[in-house]
């Protein structure tokens, strides 16, 4: 009887070890891959498949499980050549998601396979479009279409060698000269600004020379037109002064003359004005009479 007890208890165990071994759960998160002896045999739960849930296989066949959500994938921080052969250190991850489990395993086997290709892929497309622009545009400048141009370039060599992956995005967290070289690029670009300031301001003063020169140029002219105005509009005065004279002196010349003369006198005697002429000057006929003679 209790031989026949230990028989039932291991007969049960073995059966549970079969149903344990024999079974498998998928979840709607996972695809799986059963393998016969190494050799994949068929895929539960692929892409555009329902197949969630309890499954059976064969006690020596295994189950590989793989991830149908989006993997991120963060690669080590690489020292890459700018077009201006400036250092920098760039810093990126990628995102892709498992579309073709059979490819995936039959091309990277698993997840240590494919971080390793897609890290050699990232880093030759980071390497061929950061070496074609200048540091300061990866730093500044051109981030956004830095990571269009290498997302393009890492889905091109994913497709090319057809690994089961699909690639979701590319983004570059950081890009920045390396500590040892930040100094000397700083220093270089304040001498280039500092040479840039020097040209700006002499060519200001160049063009501040022109403006002045012009100006003088116009407002010599403006003096010599004004001047020249004056002139004709002195000399103009002067001929209607003279005719209006003319014309009184032919009214009452006697009076013109003793006008003349009063004139002349308030003009000339100033006090402590020296005058030396003759007592038979014409010049003092009307101090002797007032018709001046």
């Amino acid at each position: 009887m209790r031989f026949l007890t230990i028989a039932l208890v291991v007969i049960l165990g073995g059966l549970l070890i079969a149903a344990a071994t024999a079974t498998y759960t998928v979840s709607e998160t996972r695809s799986a891959l059963v393998l016969r002896f190494g050799d994949p045999v068929r895929v539960i739960n692929d892409i555009g498949d329902d197949e969630a849930g309890l499954h059976f296989k064969l006690p020596w066949e295994e189950v590989l499980l793989f991830d149908r959500r989006n993997v991120e994938f963060d690669m080590r921080p690489q020292q890459l050549q700018a077009g201006d052969q400036e250092r920098l250190e760039v810093d990126a991850f990628l995102r892709y998601r498992i579309v073709n489990p059979l490819r995936y395993y039959q091309t990277l086997r698993n997840e240590n396979g494919a971080e390793a290709r897609l890290g050699s892929i990232m880093e030759d497309a980071l390497r061929a479009v950061v070496g074609s622009i200048p540091s300061q545009d990866v730093i500044s400048g051109q981030r956004a279409e830095l990571m269009d141009r290498v997302e393009r370039a890492v889905d091109a060599a994913v497709t090319r060698a057809d690994l089961g992956l699909e690639v979701i995005d590319v983004r570059i967290l950081r890009a920045d000269l390396p500590n040892e070289v930040e100094e000397r690029v700083f220093l270089r670009m304040r001498s280039e600004r500092q040479q840039e300031a020097a040209r700006i301001r002499a060519e200001g003063e160049e063009r501040a020379r022109e403006i002045r020169a012009s100006a003088d140029r116009e407002a010599t002219v403006i003096l010599a037109n004004a001047r020249a105005d004056a002139d004709r509009i002195r000399g103009e005065g002067d001929a209607q002064r003279n005719a209006i004279y003319a014309a009184a002196y032919g009214q009452d010349a006697e009076f013109f003359r003793f006008y003349r003369s009063m004139i002349a006198y308030e003009t000339a005697l100033r006090e402590g004005t020296p005058i030396v002429m003759g007592p038979d000057s014409a010049f003092f006929d009307y101090f002797g009479s007032q018709d001046g003679r």
